[in-house]
C-alpha cells in the first residue's frame, strides 16, 4: 500500500476538482482502486502504488486544466482516466484544450481520447482520412466539426455530406414521397450532428444555398468537387465501385473524410464492403491516414464501451469455433 498528500492551492479550483458533493473524486476512486480523504484544498490518496500514482496525476491535470478555464465535467473525469491509462506519460492538457469549433450553443467541441487527437491532427494535415471503429467514438462528429470550422474559417467553400442509402439489418417496404423524402431517413444522423453544431435557421439557410449538402451517395456520381470537405459516413455500407466513385469525386483545394465500422455491415452476403477494401488497399500510401478507433475511444454513455467490448467477445469466440477444425 502507498500514501500521496496533494495540496491545491486555490479552494475555489479545488472545490471544482473535487466535483458537487466530492463526485469526481468518486469517480477517480471507484476507477482505480483508491481510497482518499479531503481537508479543505488537500487531499490524501491511499491505495496500491501503481493506483496513487495514477490518481495522483489524474488529479493534477484535472487541476491543470481547471487552472486554464476549462469547465471539468464528470465525463471530462472518466475521459482523463482512460487517457492516463493508457498513456501516463499523456499531457491531457494538450488533448483538451486543442479547440476544434465553439458550437452553437457555445459548448466546446475539443477531443477526448489520444486516437481523436490523433484524428483531427490527420484531418488537418491529409488530404484523405480514413476514421475506422465502432459507434460512439465520434468519427463523424469530429469530421462534422472539423468541417464546420474549415466553412467559418473560409478555408472551403462548401460542404458535402453523404451516407450510402443501406437499411442497417431492416427491411422498410416502400417508403412514401418524392426522392428526397425517401432517402431523408438515412441521412437523419448527419442532420442531428450538424443542427447540434450550429443554429437550426442558420443551417437551413446553408444547405438551401448549397453551401452544405447532405445526399446519399448516389447522388455524388459524376461530380468534381472542388474546395470542398466531403464526408461520406458509414462507409463499410459501400460497394468496392461505390468507394472508388466516391474517392475519384476529390477536386482541388479539397479534403474527404470517410468514416465507419467494418463489425457493422448491412450489405447483401457475400458483397465486399468498399472501406474493407479500402483499408487493404491505401493503407501506407502518402497523402492519406487511417486512423483505428477501439471502444476506448467512446464517448456515449459509459455503458455503451461494455456493450461493445460484449459483443466484440462474442465474435471472437464465435470466429475461434469457426476456426477450429472438426473433430475425427
Amino acid at each position: 500500500m502507498a500514501s500521496a498528500h496533494l495540496i491545491f492551492e486555490d479552494n475555489s479550483l479545488a472545490q471544482a476538482l473535487y466535483g458537487e458533493h466530492g463526485k469526481h473524486l468518486a469517480i477517480v476512486s471507484r476507477s482505480l482502486g483508491v481510497k482518499h480523504h479531503v481537508r479543505g484544498h488537500q487531499v490524501t490518496l491511499e491505495g496500491p502504488e501503481a493506483a496513487v500514482r495514477l490518481a495522483n496525476r489524474v488529479l493534477q491535470e484535472l487541476y491543470g486544466l481547471l487552472q486554464t478555464g476549462y469547465p471539468v465535467l464528470a465525463q471530462d473525469v472518466q475521459y482523463t482516466i482512460k487517457i492516463l491509462q493508457d498513456n501516463e506519460s499523456v499531457s491531457v492538457k494538450d488533448i483538451f484544450l486543442d479547440t476544434v469549433y465553439i458550437s452553437a450553443m457555445k459548448r466546446r467541441i475539443s477531443p477526448k481520447s489520444l486516437n481523436q487527437k490523433r484524428y483531427i491532427e490527420a484531418i488537418r494535415g491529409h488530404d484523405i482520412v480514413f476514421g475506422i471503429g465502432p459507434a460512439g467514438t465520434g468519427k463523424t462528429y469530429l469530421a462534422m466539426a472539423m468541417a464546420v470550422a474549415a466553412l467559418v474559417n473560409n478555408d472551403c467553400i462548401r460542404i458535402v455530406l453523404a451516407r450510402p442509402a443501406v437499411e442497417a439489418g431492416e427491411k422498410l417496404g416502400f417508403l412514401p414521397g418524392d426522392l428526397a423524402e425517401k432517402v431523408n431517413p438515412y441521412l437523419r444522423p448527419l442532420y442531428d450532428a450538424l443542427h447540434d453544431m450550429m443554429d437550426f435557421e442558420k443551417a437551413t439557410r446553408l444547405m438551401q444555398r448549397g453551401t452544405i449538402e447532405v445526399a446519399p451517395l448516389a447522388f455524388m456520381r459524376g461530380r468534381t468537387l472542388n474546395d470542398s470537405l466531403v464526408i461520406l459516413d458509414e462507409a463499410q455500407n459501400t460497394t468496392s465501385e461505390q468507394m472508388m466513385m466516391f474517392l475519384t469525386r476529390l477536386g482541388f483545394g479539397s479534403k474527404a473524410v470517410i468514416t465507419g465500422d467494418v463489425t457493422q455491415i448491412d450489405l447483401a452476403p457475400g458483397a465486399r464492403s468498399g472501406l474493407v477494401e479500402a483499408r487493404d488497399l491505401l493503407t501506407g500510401v502518402e497523402g492519406i491516414a487511417f486512423v483505428h478507433f477501439t471502444e476506448r475511444d467512446v464517448v456515449r454513455h459509459p455503458l455503451v464501451q461494455d456493450i461493445i467490448r460484449a459483443y466484440e467477445g462474442r465474435r471472437n469466440r464465435r470466429a475461434g469455433h469457426e476456426a477450429e477444425p472438426p473433430l475425427a
